[in-house]
C-alpha cells in the first residue's frame, strides 16, 4: 500500500520547498502531481529527490494531453510520474446526453492509446457532475468506463458522495478499474464553512475505514491524501497521514 499526497492540497501555502519538506518531515514518501508543478520539472524533482519522495502519479489536463502531447510526456517522465491522470471538465465543456459524453471517452481513448504506448498508465479523476444523471437518464461516469475499457479510474470517493451516488456500489462494480483513490472527507453539515465543507482524514462523516477495506480487497494500492481547501495545510497532512495508517 503507498501513501500520497496532492500537492493541490498546499497551492496556497507555497513555496513548494517548505511544502516537500513538510511532508517528508511527516512521514509522507510519495506526492501527486498538478498544473503548478511543471513550469521547472527538473528543479521540482531534485526538490523530491533531496526530500526522498517521489511522484508515480500526476495530473495533467485534457487540453495539456491533446494540444502539447510530446512537451507534456516529457514533464511527466522528468518528474517520474508513471500514472496520468486527466482531472477536470469544465462545465461548458460538459455534454448533456449520452451520445455527446461518449464523443468525450473516444477523446479519452485517443489520448489512452498514446500514452501507454509511451509508457504510461492513464485514467480519468472523477469530480461530482460525472454520478449526475443526464437528460436521457446516463450516468457520465459509467459512460467513460464502459466506452473505453482501457481507461483507468482515480476514484476521488468523497466527489463521488457528492455526486449523490454511493461509493461502495462503485467499487463493487467498476472497483477492478480503480488504480488510484483520493482520500479526502467530508465534515459534518454546517461545519468548515472556510474549507468549503471538507475536513481532515476521520474528522468526518466518510466510512474511510471501510472504504479503504473495500478498496484494498479490489486491489487498489495508491491512497492519495487531499483536500480541496484547507485552512491549514500541514494540519490536515499530519492529521490525514496519522488516520490512515490506522486503518
Amino acid at each position: 500500500m503507498s501513501v500520497s499526497y496532492q500537492l493541490y492540497s498546499s497551492r496556497n501555502f507555497t513555496p513548494w520547498s517548505n511544502v516537500i519538506e513538510t511532508l517528508a518531515t511527516l512521514g509522507y514518501k510519495q506526492v501527486e502531481g498538478f498544473g503548478a508543478v511543471y513550469d521547472d520539472p527538473v528543479r521540482f524533482r531534485q526538490l523530491l529527490d533531496e526530500n526522498g519522495l517521489s511522484m508515480p502519479s500526476g495530473h495533467f489536463s485534457i487540453e495539456a494531453l491533446e494540444d502539447d502531447f510530446d512537451a507534456t510526456v516529457a514533464q511527466a517522465r522528468l518528474l517520474g510520474v508513471q500514472k496520468i491522470f486527466a482531472p477536470y471538465l469544465g462545465e461548458e465543456d460538459r455534454a448533456c446526453d449520452t451520445a455527446g459524453w461518449t464523443d468525450f471517452a473516444s477523446r479519452l481513448s485517443a489520448i489512452g492509446h498514446k500514452l501507454r504506448n509511451a509508457g504510461f498508465g492513464f485514467g480519468w479523476h472523477n469530480h461530482d457532475f460525472e454520478f449526475r444523471p443526464l437528460e436521457d437518464g446516463g450516468i457520465p461516469m459509467r459512460i467513460l468506463l464502459e466506452a473505453d475499457p482501457a481507461l483507468e479510474w482515480e476514484a476521488d470517493i468523497a466527489w463521488v458522495i457528492r455526486g449523490g451516488a454511493d461509493p461502495f456500489e462503485w467499487i463493487e462494480t467498476y472497483g477492478h478499474r480503480i488504480t488510484a483513490a483520493h482520500v479526502k472527507d467530508i465534515a459534518p453539515d454546517g461545519l468548515n464553512a472556510d474549507e468549503d465543507g471538507w475536513s481532515d482524514l476521520g474528522r468526518g462523516i466518510v466510512d474511510w475505514a471501510g472504504l479503504t477495506a473495500s478498496l484494498r480487497s479490489k486491489g487498489v494500492t495508491l491512497f492519495i491524501m487531499e483536500h480541496d481547501n484547507p485552512s491549514d495545510d500541514a494540519r490536515f497532512a499530519r492529521n490525514s497521514i496519522e488516520t490512515f495508517k490506522s486503518f
